[in-house]
């Protein structure tokens, strides 16, 4: 495992170690601690002075006087701006200077507002004479001090660190206490800001005081000054608590981990899955692909213990395994080809294409997950001592795809090159969404509510991405324009110059290609014997909240970016790819969002995360690792089946939750259940046309396989967010599966398992003949495709002629339709046909109910191709089908 020491700033360090109870913080002596403002300003004869940072601000907040809705918000209200959540202690005090009266401080239009003396909009804040009051009061008769240098809140303790309830509507206090860097320690209680994550389960009053609601379990979250703290909070569904929980074997750590939180909830988890639910779903998950028949029939006649386990090594070894996951590894990066538009020579609208096979390369090789994402991270065009004329024949041949490819390219460059990633700000936004699961976005603005970065760490952390440059003509403009001059495209401008290079791509001329530069620092251009300039403050960058980098000492800063991110205590890094791993398996993250891993989005099960975060570095960032340890746990392998306490349990792992199958993963699973034998047996080791396997989809797709995937909520990589790819049920779905005229050609091509069927029984034709209603269409649809390719190629459309060639390769791969005789009632025998009907859509055996229904329907059918055909279509329109389990 990589490892350096890398320091952390006070604040987020006690934060994070007040979280995280596995991160080995233990509690120094306790100094007295200072009783809450509210006691001590309830007596009106108080002389104390209150602290701007440490009371006036955050009771301001408790107020709701910075909220978003109040004079928080970006334009202010009634001409009076606050900075939201009161992190900018300076605008603060300058805007409350303009509203007091340090010589009648009764008289202060503040305080007036506030008690409604003079007209507000956001209604009485607080009573004259109030403890609130005072606290204004008497900051504003001292003389209203600013602050000169903002004291560090050490950490905030808040206790109890957990809430159990037994029945709604009882109540339980909590208790903040600040501790600050001069080892001060005040009860701040009443001048948090308190939030629920689910009203439902718990609510949380302006005192701290928590209410319980439905049984469950939830967080409410405590934040003050710069820390935000979670606190626990469940009532449990059942009375099998305690010592009343049953004995449950736990063979794995999961397992441990997930029934100890169980166990406070009541919850007993469903018993193990069978077989054939195992197989069906380890398949699905691992691979998107569904096990053949002949796969089903040999895991279930397999008695051996530890089939399960070599099942899931098997499956990790499978291109099926690498492809999926690249394909979600596409997804996190940020692969488009809307936003690789005219930036990678040579290959068109392809450019997501050798994005895709430069990260299968790798996740099929199972390099270290850390170690892939670096070559991303500190990613190089150029090799070292390799000229740019030399760099532009490597990668021109890359693009001919002759013996060598852009795999072979060390580092992962392009990602630097997208449009939507060009400017600093998305840069920051973008990089800790791809590679640390967390939305920083708020920062950027202002200081982040659900976390304790500010604006200005945002401001710090974007200057690590000031001197990263994606130069479209490369560092050697003579270079470049040597280059165009001997494609003799020199006198061209824009696409039609794009264009014109492109079509030179088989000539043996080398192309010229962008170039990812670092700027150098100021001081790099030093002149000999004369001394560096010192250091301004605007060379310094932070790491979100952490330790400080001199970017002058650093020839490529986003080196520094990538020690952080292995080495920051936070461990973002990991835990955002373990989670993400863990939601594809169980249809949710141990944090969701599964992009939203925040301080005030804490874990459902914190420990469990702890564990498979420190197993997975441990284990080097091994990723086979990490899917071999989830998938042999019995957490993973629980049925679907629910009982009595686990019924609603979505978030705490005690049953499988049944899930849509994901894009990719639903169409392959038609095809695979709809083509014959032979192409089902090479499907996970064969990926030519596998949905896993399209890089890119194209917008506006009307037919095809793209139009499905779009169906069916694949992601279009448009944004910062895991939600660009959809779960969700539609309409469109339905009526895809149940009539759309790709659907309805997988079933009736020549290459499908009915026809397979058709001809073992006796049922098929001359496979020349022609005729049919079906046949004509297809014909019809190839006729039209190719006059639009032909037309579209006069007018040099090239995207719309890529989209319209793959279409029509789709149609010639597909072949005809089965066309049949008017009389082809055939004998068979219904039962074989049947069983082997529900093992490649279901993978399972039909039960004796079902069996005997499908053969009633098979023996009566007009004819027995037709009865074949139905009854594979009934299948794939089941619930059962379309989901996992």
């Amino acid at each position: 495992m990589k490892s350096m020491t890398t320091p952390l700033s006070a604040t987020l360090l006690a934060v994070i170690c007040f979280c995280c109870p596995t991160s080995g913080w233990t509690a120094e002596p306790a100094s007295e601690v200072i009783s809450n403002i509210r006691n001590r300003f309830e007596d009106e004869q108080t002389a104390e002075t209150p602290d701007f940072q440490k009371h006036v601000v955050p009771l301001m907040g408790r107020l709701g006087c910075n909220g978003r809705a109040c004079h928080g918000s970006f334009q202010g209200q009634g001409g009076f701006q606050l900075s939201l959540f009161g992190y900018d202690f300076d605008m603060d005090h300058k805007g409350m200077l303009e509203r007091i009266d340090t010589d009648a401080p009764v008289e202060s239009y503040a305080l007036q507002k506030a008690t409604m003396v003079e007209p507000h909009e956001g209604g009485k804040r607080m009573d004259v004479g109030s403890w609130e009051y005072r606290i204004f009061l008497n900051w504003i008769k001292a003389g209203a001090k600013e602050v000169d240098e903002p004291v560090k809140l050490e950490r905030l303790e808040v206790t109890p660190t957990e809430l159990v309830f037994d029945a709604a509507g009882q109540t339980k206090p909590l208790t903040a206490v600040a501790v600050w860097a001069d080892g001060s320690r005040e009860d701040v209680t009443p001048l948090c800001r308190y939030t629920t994550n689910d009203e439902l389960i718990c609510a949380i009053n302006e005192e701290g005081i928590v209410t319980s609601g439905e049984m469950g379990d939830s967080n409410v979250v405590v934040a003050y000054d710069m820390a935000v703290v979670p606190v626990s909070v469940i009532r449990p569904v059942s009375e099998q608590t305690g010592d009343m929980y049953p004995q449950l074997a736990t063979k794995t750590a999961i397992d441990s981990h997930v029934v100890d939180k169980l166990r406070k909830l009541g919850v007993i988890p469903s018993d193990l899955c069978d077989d054939a639910e195992f197989l069906r779903r380890v398949t699905l998950d691992m691979t998107a692909s569904l096990p053949t028949a002949n796969q089903v029939r040999e895991f279930l006649s397999d008695s051996t213990p530890d089939k399960r386990a070599r099942k899931i090594d098997e499956l990790l070894e499978t291109p099926a395994y690498a492809a999926w996951w690249t394909t979600q590894l596409c997804d996190w990066t940020g692969c488009s080809d809307e936003q690789l538009n005219n930036v990678v020579p040579g290959v068109g609208q392809r450019g997501s294409q050798i994005w895709y096979d430069w990260i299968y390369d790798r996740v099929s090789k199972n390099v270290a997950y850390d170690d892939l994402m670096e070559n991303i991270v500190v990613a190089n065009s150029r090799r070292e001592n390799e000229s740019y004329e030399d760099y532009c024949k490597r990668l021109t041949t890359y693009a001919r795809e002759k013996d060598e490819s852009f795999a072979d390219q060390e580092g992962l460059f392009y990602f630097w090159g997208r449009r939507n990633f060009l400017k600093d700000e998305d840069r920051a936004i973008g990089f800790a969404y791809t590679f640390m699961g967390t939305r920083i976005q708020c920062a950027q603005c202002h200081k982040h509510p659900f976390d304790v970065w500010t604006q200005k760490d945002f401001t710090e952390f974007e200057d690590f991405f000031t001197r990263v440059q994606f130069s479209r003509t490369g560092t050697d403009k003579a270079e470049y324009a040597k280059l165009i001059k001997e494609l003799g495209v020199e006198k061209l401008n824009g696409n039609d110059q794009r264009r014109a290079i492109e079509k030179q791509l088989n000539s043996g001329k080398t192309l010229p290609f962008p170039e990812l530069v670092i700027r150098p620092s100021r001081n790099t251009n030093t002149k000999k014997g004369k001394a560096a300039p010192a250091v301004s403050e605007s060379n310094m960058a932070r790491l979100l909240g952490e330790q400080e980098v001199n970017l002058e000492e650093i020839e490529d800063p986003r080196t520094a970016l990538m020690d952080w991110l292995r080495n920051s205590p936070t461990k973002l890094f990991a835990k955002a790819f373990v989670n993400r791993v863990w939601a594809n398996y169980f249809n949710r993250g141990i944090v969701e969002p599964t992009d939203d891993l925040s301080l005030a989005n804490p874990p459902s099960n914190p420990a469990l995360l702890a564990y498979l975060t420190d197993g997975f570095i441990a284990n080097n960032y091994d990723m086979k690792w990490l899917h071999r340890e989830i998938c042999l746990s019995d957490t993973y392998q629980r049925s679907w089946k629910p009982n009595d306490t686990n019924v609603h349990d979505d978030r705490n792992f005690s049953r499988a939750v049944p899930r849509r199958l994901p894009a990719e993963t639903a169409f392959d699973a038609l095809t695979i259940a709809t083509t014959n034998d032979q192409r089902a047996s090479e499907f996970c080791s064969n990926l030519e046309d596998r949905a896993t396997v399209r890089s890119s989809p194209p917008r506006n797709s009307a037919t095809g396989t793209d139009y499905a995937l779009s169906v069916f909520g694949r992601s279009l990589r448009e944004s910062n967010c895991d939600c660009d790819r959809s779960s969700e049920a539609s309409l469109l779905q339905t009526l895809f599966v149940r009539n759309d005229k790709d659907m309805l050609l997988m079933l009736e091509t020549k290459s499908g398992w009915v026809n397979q069927i058709a001809k073992e029984i006796g049922a098929s034709t001359n496979e020349n003949e022609k005729g049919t209603e079906q046949v004509e269409i297809l014909e019809k649809r190839q006729a039209k495709l190719e006059r639009s390719i032909k037309q579209l190629k006069k007018s040099g459309n090239e995207k719309q002629v890529a989209r319209l060639e793959e279409q029509l390769l789709e149609l010639q791969n597909a072949n005809s339709i089965q066309p049949r005789t008017e009389n082809s009632r055939v004998d068979f025998e219904p039962a074989k046909i049947i069983e082997e009907a529900y093992l490649r859509t279901l993978s399972r055996y039909p039960t004796k109910d079902e069996t005997q229904l499908a053969a009633t329907y098979l023996t009566s059918a007009e004819d027995s191709v037709t009865g074949v055909r139905d009854l594979m279509w009934a299948l794939i329109n089941t619930k059962e089908f379309m989901v996992n389990h």
